[in-house]
């Protein structure tokens, strides 16, 4: 008995590796069909015309381009594009609203909807997260509607021209849907 337990041991050993690469092998060759959907598109911000400070903050820098003061309320009503232009072939709509977080007036906690018609996809998208406003910031998906619903994925916006009156965010999204929504109530 003594001389079969290395052997046993060893067997059992085995057996849990190729059970472990046996349910890597499934995920991976596409055994559940994840559906995916990776895109880019431009936000276009303007003070006072599509972004409106509604609560004046109470420390810190001033407000410019990029800072608004700690505690500041910000919200927005931004078109989204399919190319850098503004005049470019208008995609949908993004509206949220942002709190300054830090005295530096560059970080906020964000919250948007994003409204999408492209590509055949209509539907809305709704992230949270943390804003950096000169730097790539990431936002989880948080939910969706429409042709979006019970969508999963990021977001990430990264400034793309910061001078002017209209700024400019590269939005690109990585989406996907997990396997269960083809058989999830809608």
């Amino acid at each position: 008995m003594t001389t079969a337990f290395p052997y046993l041991s060893a067997l059992l050993t085995l057996s849990i590796l190729s059970i472990h690469q046996a349910a890597l092998a499934s995920t991976q060759n596409g055994h559940y069909n994840i559906k995916t959907l990776n895109f880019t598109l431009y936000q276009h911000e303007t003070i006072n015309k599509t972004g409106f400070i509604v609560v004046d903050g109470v420390a810190g820098v001033g407000v410019s381009q990029t800072t608004t003061p700690f505690g500041t309320l910000y919200v927005f009503r931004d078109n989204l594009t399919t190319h850098v232009g503004g005049s470019s072939r208008f995609a949908g709509v993004a509206e949220g609203t942002s709190l300054t977080t830090s005295f530096d007036g560059l970080r906020s906690l964000s919250i948007a909807k994003i409204t999408l018609n492209l590509n055949g996809y209509e539907g809305s998208i709704s992230i949270v997260g943390g804003t950096h406003n000169t730097k790539p910031s990431e936002y989880p998906v948080v939910g969706g509607t429409g042709d979006f619903l019970y969508v999963l994925g990021h977001i990430r916006s990264t400034p793309v021209d910061l001078s002017g009156l209209t700024v400019v965010y590269r939005i690109d999204f990585f989406l996907y849907w997990p396997h269960y929504a083809d058989t999830a109530p809608k």
